[in-house]
């Protein structure tokens, strides 16, 4: 009789008959690492300077990174990209960043290839590389490499980490968050449950307690299976936060002020071979030490805080290595996204949001550092950063800083150990000055892992130069774009375009590193030829079309209108994502309705949206209702009757008014109860922490609220938060490309 048709059995390796007794049974073969295959560690900081490390000429005691340094390599001349999304794309995938969608931060989205803002489905993570090789991988903190449209709960989810290749995931996927009080934090593929955060919370060491469960979670379940953990830092982004006790630590230790201390910087990095003899500093950007130096010397008590936390993190993982046993066996990286940045301004500020404001037509009046006592810089109270002057020091010797082509945004520290696989010979010193991209390090540490890279890639292994340190570097050129800056490095040459119109400059930079000595008028047949090789790359890796206007990045696609729709919220949903929250309130006039059914006693939060750098909270306290809008630091309290008992609909209309201002009107049936008018606009990203509904999530609003009552749930009689989107006001410079001027921009 013949068999009939059959299907499912396809690549079974065993034997099916009709009957188990004649069939042979087969198991796919597990996916395993070699025998002795070494963990993986990446710790990247984000906008950590060149010499913020002891290793690199720092101060800041960072004795857990200087040990690492002094047991395995440092290198003097690795590059990352002058921002963090396209160097966290980079590393990710061993592509340049355009070709990786990442040609600048994931909070634009142009329309251009290189402006993808997601890694392509085809193009393999690290993770998935080493998942695919036998790993387990896991990742704590930031990921910015999801487009800022889709980090909500609704959104399709295909370029969050979980489905990019990680086991494990705990962090905040946006650019940066507040230390104490983070916006928004994710587990896996969700939302954190909307607990609050104890007093002591500081979001450095939670990372670090979720690695650790992390390693030993796999260790309970599997002995030897190896892991790849991605430890990206939310630290020392902006907000500079740090803890009390680190604080006080350098109390009084930058009173001298950022010059003196640039000066010991440099001075240390000759004495330890970093740079050869010779080796001029840039020259520095300083402001004047002189008004306001306890409150400037306080932002970088505080930050150097803040990178001490970093490293006392490193020293819990390397301490529970060793504990466990698998230390030696670690290969461990500890880098930078890109230089320190100046974003602090001049004189840095104590609000952070309204310092990030960057709109044309702000009034003049305009504060971009808001006043607040000195004692609470660097807490949870005061979302602050540090003046320019201290980003210069970070930098050293190098110009410039975070978002440009120049040593100082793309000339980071690095260092790599692996007492096992990679140990230092006799005499030598740990030191490589061969250059190094960040592209390099996905093919470099699937190498050393013994894995198989991607075909594709861009950079290339440096694993042979740590062995023969006399070796020279494979990568010999590189292409360097951002927001229009230009550059390009071949072999010990470097141009460099500043901005769009602006000549190319020529440095030596094996000579010159810190780029002091412009040769571009002494050498125009070599600038021409290495503008000629940097075209060619732009065609090459996608970096075309170049922003030569505003529009080019204030355009967002059509499939974001629906996100600018009334809303309704009820209370237990999760904290509205940042980005979400936006679309309802940003530069226009908008609407907030609440239904209640009031009882006597009944109080809480009824809506909150912001937190200690900007927002505002409505609640009900003592029978009264009440606002208090924060304005980038400054709270705006009022306060109104409402009905003790029965049906409540509450009314909350902010309308929109000229200089980038709100004129605030709370009613309760349709009458006036309070008002709050000419309050400055929350713009840029703020409010930071989104909306949340019958409660104050993240960071307090209203901090005497906060001390008073904590999160001040709405315990019983709140139905519904509607928020419901106005006409966006004249100044919003956000253009949505709708499909007829596509069409009409495409015949012009």
């Amino acid at each position: 009789m013949s068999t009939p048709p059959s299907r499912g059995y396809e690549g079974f390796g065993g034997t099916v008959r009709e009957l188990a007794s004649q069939s042979t049974p087969w198991w796919p073969p597990r996916r395993r690492a070699r025998r002795g295959a070494p963990n993986v560690v990446v710790v990247l900081v984000d906008d950590l300077g060149f010499s913020d490390l002891s290793p690199f000429g720092s101060e800041i005691d960072t004795p857990h990174v200087q040990a690492l340094a002094e047991s395995g390599y440092r290198f003097t001349n690795y590059h990352s990209t002058p921002l963090c999304s396209p160097s966290r794309a980079a590393l990710m995938t061993g592509l340049n960043p355009h070709r990786a969608g990442f040609a600048m931060v994931a909070h634009v989205d142009p329309g251009y290839p290189g402006y993808r803002m997601e890694i392509a489905p085809e193009v393999p993570t690290l993770a998935e590389s080493f998942r695919a090789g036998g790993y387990a991988t896991f990742m704590v903190g930031k990921w910015h490499l999801t487009i800022e449209s889709k980090l909500h709960d609704g959104a399709d989810k295909s370029s969050w980490p979980i489905q990019r290749g990680f086991d494990r995931y705990y962090g905040s996927m946006d650019g940066f968050t507040s230390l104490f009080h983070p916006h928004r934090l994710i587990s896996d593929n969700g939302p954190v449950p909307d607990e609050g955060f104890p007093d002591d919370f500081y979001l450095t060491d939670a990372l670090t307690d979720r690695a650790i469960g992390m390693i030993d979670g796999l260790r309970a379940n599997d002995a030897d299976k190896p892991f790849f953990l991605y430890f990206a830092h939310q630290a020392v982004h902006g907000p500079v936060q740090g803890k009390p006790a680190d604080v006080a630590k350098y109390r009084g230790r930058y009173d001298a002020g950022w010059a003196r201390t640039r000066e010991e910087r440099f001075a240390r990095q000759l004495r330890d071979g970093l740079f050869p003899e010779g080796t001029r500093p840039s020259d520095p950007d300083l402001p004047p030490w002189e008004e306001n130096t306890e409150l400037y010397a306080r932002h970088m008590e505080v930050y150097a805080a803040a990178v001490d936390a970093v490293d006392q993190s490193l020293g819990r993982l390397v301490e529970h290595l060793k504990r466990i046993g698998e230390y030696d066996n670690t290969v461990i990286v500890v880098t930078s996204d890109n230089g320190a940045t100046a974003e602090g301004g001049p004189e840095g500020t104590r609000s952070y949001f309204s310092r990030f404001v960057r709109l044309a037509g702000l009034p003049d009046d305009w504060c971009p550092d808001v006043p607040r006592d000195l004692d609470l810089v660097g807490g949870p109270q005061v979302h602050g950063h540090y003046p320019r002057g201290w980003a210069n020091v970070s930098n050293t010797p190098f110009r410039l800083y975070k978002g440009h082509a120049h040593a100082g945004g793309i000339h980071v520290p690095f260092v790599l150990s692996w007492p096992a696989g990679l140990p230092r010979g006799a005499g030598d010193p740990g030191v490589r000055d061969q250059y190094a991209y960040v592209t390099d390090v996905a093919p470099t540490l699937l190498a050393l892992a013994g894995l198989d890279r991607p075909q594709d890639v861009d950079g290339v292994p440096f694993d042979h130069f740590l062995r023969e340190r006399d070796r020279p570097s494979l990568h010999r050129s590189q292409y360097v774009e951002c927001g229009g800056q230009r550059g390009y490095f071949e072999d010990d040459y470097k141009i460099i375009a500043p901005s769009l119109g602006h000549d190319w400059e020529l440095y030596d930079i094996a000579r010159d590193p810190a780029e002091t000595a412009d040769l571009a008028a002494e050498q125009p047949e070599r600038v021409a030829d290495l503008a000629a090789k940097w075209r060619a790359a732009a065609w090459l890796n996608t970096v075309f079309p170049l922003a030569d206007t505003p529009d080019m990045l204030e355009t967002r696609p059509p499939t974001e209108l629906p996100l600018s729709e009334p809303v309704t919220i009820r209370p237990g949903t999760p904290v509205l994502e940042r980005f979400r929250s936006s679309r309802l309130t940003s530069m226009r006039s908008f609407t907030i309705e609440a239904w209640l059914e009031r009882r006597p006693g009944d109080e809480g939060v009824i809506v909150a949206h912001g937190d200690q750098g900007g927002g505002y909270v409505l609640y009900v306290e003592d029978g009264e209702l009440r606002l208090t809008y924060n304005a980038y630091g400054v709270p705006v309290r009022a306060g109104g009757p409402l009905p003790a008992e029965g049906p409540v609909t509450v009314t909350a209309r902010f309308t929109a008014l000229p200089e980038m201002r709100w004129d605030i009107e709370v009613l309760v049936e349709e009458k006036p109860v309070l008002a709050v008018e000419g309050v400055p606009q929350l713009l840029g990203m703020a409010p930071f922490t989104g909306i949340s509904v019958g409660f104050d999530y993240g960071g307090p609003v209203d901090w005497e609220l906060h001390e008073r009552r904590g999160v001040f749930r709405y315990r019983r009689g709140l139905d519904r938060v509607r928020y419901v989107p106005g006409e966006k006001a004249p100044y919003n410079p956000e253009i949505i490309a709708l499909a007829e001027d596509l069409a009409q921009r495409a015949i012009e």
